[in-house]
């Protein structure tokens, strides 16, 4: 279960940090560990709750994915965000001080 966290937490960064601008890949990072936090919810649902405590859980799996996409947000700025859902081909107004 451990080696799915790293892999469902690492790989959306590599790709981000290839196919994005470098100022859009916080704000897109902390987006996909959102919505891989909802997925594990859902599957925590699902799925019954082991019996001993030494086994991770889709619900430490969630409380991961939401604390990492928490952390990707706090670090990125809110112009970052914007930038990223507003559409890209548009011309910006210049910004003033």
């Amino acid at each position: 279960m451990l080696t799915v966290f790293g892999l469902l937490t690492a790989l959306p960064a590599v790709l981000a940090l290839h196919l994005l601008e470098p100022e859009l890949v916080l704000p897109a990072f902390s987006l996909v560990l959102f919505v891989e936090a909802a997925f594990a919810v859902i599957l925590a649902r699902l799925m019954p709750v082991p019996d001993t405590v030494d086994a991770i859980s889709f619900w430490d799996l969630a409380g991961g994915f939401t604390l990492i996409g928490c952390a990707a947000a706090v670090f990125g700025e809110p112009d970052q965000a914007v930038l990223f859902l507003t559409e890209q081909g548009a011309p910006r107004p210049a910004s003033r001080p």
